[in-house]
């Protein structure tokens, strides 16, 4: 009997996952994973972590080895080769052995894409000198880290204010004592926070000791023996050793529009909620692929592991014949700079506003524990609800340590078509080492109960 083959491109998250859920599924199904780094299946997010001294060894990231995927699964997943091109019509991909300096071809039956993304990286003179970093591979997070060990930079230009460059400046700044400067060419940092809440972040980076340098553009890396010396901006040059870039994300998409699949926003790659594209037999799941936000029920796209895992998932039942579905997403994130942490999910105001959603906000300051208990800190809740029906439409904190992870409260209720009403009667859970008697989410609700 011929096994029908799934040749999945990209062993990471959403690759490998669906390939792991199809086997378990499917006991005869040749799988082969083509993988253009040296890893597979590693947890990117933890990156910052390893940066930081706090993960002692990359290989800690590692979830499975090819080794394993091999040995263990049944899983022929092939590292340092990169698939080139893709003809669907006839069922081949084109693969770069970059170990053996060949070229070669595969025919397969199904197709799973999961390229996931690709960092942005700005076009300006000098950009290629030793001692720029981009971190979004385990390959680069180890690069880094041996710079890091070798040449002992004491001064780092951290350009970009998202999640990557806020990590990373902590990594630096609070764990390498490292001097960090951050430069962010928007009004605020973290562009996913409305700009009030965003302002907070900004105070909070400043109050670690970062240098924060707001509406200001990278123009030059400036070199000396081609090593980093300075970074130009428009409004001057900053002496640095050492340069990071974290400038965001873009769906790894070239392959699948050569290849004729049809894009999306931000041209993900367009699947339905069960990552199937519209092109038989091929199927998209990770970063590059589009998803689905519950809330503004409009097609979106996230770069984030746990979305990447799901959406692997349930790629992985329907390969084997099953039925899962993908709903979506609310939009969830979180992050840390130093003691403080940042949580968001559903929808920022310009995104209520674009809907044309009739909308109030409430905003509230009190405490993570209760006011008399050891270690209680300040804690910002931000709340959206849509005016008549009082729908919640979406949240977001910035607080001190127990902050971030009450962001999955208020996600819970997007997810379950919540009202602010709803959201105040919900039995949560209380003692004075953990919240005040009213948690900060229902105090905020509270507070918009007034106005919706």
């Amino acid at each position: 009997m011929v096994r029908k083959r799934l040749i999945v491109v990209g062993g990471d998250a959403a690759g490998m996952s669906a390939a792991s859920q199809l086997r378990r599924l499917d006991r005869e199904r040749e799988i082969v994973v083509f993988e253009k780094g040296p890893h597979t299946s590693y947890a990117a997010c933890g990156i910052p972590y390893y940066v930081a001294g706090l993960i002692e060894k990359p290989e800690q990231l590692i979830a499975r080895t090819p080794d394993t995927f091999r040995e263990k699964y049944d899983i022929d997943a092939r590292t340092l080769q990169e698939v080139t091109a893709v003809d669907c019509r006839g069922r081949t991909v084109q693969v770069r052995d970059h170990r053996n300096d060949r070229s070669y071809g595969m025919e397969f039956d199904d197709l799973l894409i999961a390229t996931g993304a690709l960092p942005f990286t700005p076009d300006v003179p000098g950009i290629e000198a030793e001692g720029v970093f981009g971190v979004n591979t385990l390959e680069s997070g180890i690069a880094l880290e041996r710079f890091l060990q070798e040449k002992r930079p004491r001064r780092a230009v951290v350009v970009g204010g998202g999640y990557i460059g806020l990590e990373i400046a902590e990594a630096l700044n609070c764990h390498r004592a490292v001097n960090v400067t951050l430069i962010e060419r928007a009004p605020q940092v973290m562009g996913t926070l409305d700009p009030d809440m965003g302002a907070l972040v900004g105070e909070a980076i400043r109050d670690v000791g970062i240098d924060l340098r707001l509406g200001e553009t990278l123009k030059a890396v400036e070199t000396s023996s081609d090593r980093v010396r300075a970074i130009v901006t428009d409004k001057g040059e900053i002496e640095t050793d050492l340069i990071v870039l974290g400038l965001g994300v873009r769906p790894n998409t070239a392959l699948a529009e050569e290849a004729g699949l049809a894009l999306g926003v931000r041209n993900a790659i367009r699947v339905d909620d069960r990552m199937a594209t519209p092109t038989e037999g091929v199927w998209a799941a990770g970063d590059c692929a589009e998803t689905f936000h519950l809330v503004s029920r409009q097609p979106f796209h996230v770069a984030l592991g746990t979305v990447a895992n799901k959406m692997g998932r349930v790629a992985g039942v329907n390969l084997a014949g099953g039925e899962a579905r993908f709903p979506g997403v609310v939009g969830t994130a979180v992050s840390k700079i130093c003691r403080y942490e940042v949580a968001r999910t559903g929808l920022l105001e310009a995104e209520a506003a674009k809907l044309g959603l009739d909308y109030s906000t409430a905003t509230i300051k009190t405490r993570t524990r209760a006011g008399y208990y050891p270690g209680a800190g300040r804690i910002h809740v931000k709340l959206l609800a849509e005016n008549g029906t009082g729908r919640l439409l979406g949240g977001q904190i910035v607080g001190v340590e127990g902050a971030a992870k009450r962001i999955d409260v208020i996600a819970t209720c997007l997810h379950g078509k919540m009202t602010v009403q709803e959201l105040v009667d919900m039995d949560l859970s209380y003692a004075p080492p953990f919240s005040p008697v009213w948690d900060p989410v229902q105090v905020a609700a509270r507070a918009l109960l007034k106005e919706v």
